[in-house]
């Protein structure tokens, strides 16, 4: 490793092999980030290395500064969650940072992004975890300024767990001798192996949506809502990734990259490649079953309907054949009430066939609905 130089917008800068020109730079939302936590609580780990060996652990940002000042041929790793902005400022100004990388990293919720200022590359990942309790995805935000000398990690959210990378690139001093570049490669390869257990997650919901598709599970769209929404973030977070690997793989013959090391990023590119395919493949999984649900879903209402219909056709053809008898009955209670009435100049009261005459008329009326009825098959 060369002598580190000063980091002075007017010094002679040290070109790191494996940096390249920045892609198109993503314009930052609107929206605001969460508060940070107290400045002494943002600082996770703050480590200064020589030949890939710890040689001091400052708990502050100015013990950083001056310790890495004192170790010409050493290199910084400061790990920061959340960081106040203070924090952010007093690093820019050591390290000659860009203000719009600061600016990115104060907001957050940047999509995946490799650029390049000056001596130092400022790259956003998008981390990811599966809560098992939940059956959700949880997506974190990772910021990392790498420079000759130094670099620093900004994370947003609870993935990923950059301890387990330090402490493997610890027990490997041959490979973090090689400088930040090997620190980056690390972390990028821990960030894409996360996303294995997220496809396995994922993996296992999707069989479970399926099953709850075909045995008619009301809640089950909104399942495959859910799951589409987490499939667009995932989806944000590894299709950068792709281009941004490429790109440094396309400079490793231009500046002499390490082999390690370009075996070390093969790697990582080959993982996340599958891993966008898969997620790819998820969403057009989900698209296609929730397809399949809509037209269960219509192929269950329209047999409710049918049955409803039917249970209808039965219902009016009881109520004809009760409308029919009760019309039956109806005639022979007419003629007895109307001669029930007891009126005195009734003639037919006196008249010696009145009651077999009575008795006919009901008769007749009688047999006459029925034969009406039975014709139009109410009976």
């Amino acid at each position: 490793m060369s002598e580190r130089p000063n980091r002075r917008p007017s010094s002679p800068s040290r070109r790191s092999g494996w940096l390249r020109p920045p892609g198109p730079a993503a314009t930052p939302p609107s929206e605001s980030p969460s508060p940070a936590p107290p400045a002494r609580e943002s600082v996770i780990d703050s480590a200064v290395y020589r030949d890939g060996r710890r040689v001091a652990s400052p708990t502050t940002l100015a013990d950083t500064f001056r310790l890495l000042r004192e170790q010409p041929d050493g290199m910084a790793w400061i790990g920061l969650h959340r960081p106040t902005e203070s924090q952010l400022h007093s690093l820019a100004a050591e390290f000659d940072l860009h203000p719009l990388s600061i600016e990115d990293a104060l907001e957050a919720h940047q999509r995946p992004k490799l650029e390049r200022y000056g001596d130092t590359l400022f790259v956003v990942l998008r981390a990811a975890r599966y809560l098992d309790a939940l059956e959700e995805v949880d997506f974190g935000e990772l910021h990392i300024f790498v420079g000759p000398d130094f670099l620093i990690t900004v994370r947003h959210g609870a993935a990923p767990d950059l301890t387990t990378v330090r402490r493997r690139m610890e027990e490997t001093p041959d490979l973090l001798s090689l400088g930040p570049e090997a620190v980056l490669y690390a972390i990028l390869d821990a960030v894409v192996d996360g996303y294995a257990p997220v496809v396995a997650g994922v993996q296992t919901d999707m069989d479970e949506i399926e099953t709850e598709v075909f045995r008619g599970d009301p809640e089950v769209s909104r399942r495959i809502y859910e799951l589409s929404r987490e499939m667009v973030e995932f989806q944000r977070a590894t299709r950068p990734l792709v281009g941004m690997l490429h790109g440094l793989m396309a400079g490793f013959a231009k500046y002499g990259t390490d082999e390690e090391l370009q075996r070390y990023l093969r790697d990582v590119a080959d993982h996340v490649t599958h891993t966008s395919e898969r997620v790819d493949g998820f969403r057009q999984a989900l698209t296609e079953i929730l397809t399949v649900n809509a037209t269960l879903v219509s192929q269950q209402q329209n047999a409710e309907m049918r049955a409803l219909a039917e249970a209808g056709f039965e219902q009016n053809e009881e109520i004809k054949k009760i409308s029919s008898w009760a019309a039956i009955l109806f005639a022979p209670t007419l003629v007895g009430t109307i001669y029930g009435i007891n009126f005195s100049s009734m003639p037919e009261l006196s008249w010696h066939f009145g009651y077999p005459f009575a008795i006919l008329l009901m008769a007749v009326v009688c047999v006459s609905l029925y034969v009406i009825f039975k014709k139009r098959d109410w009976l």
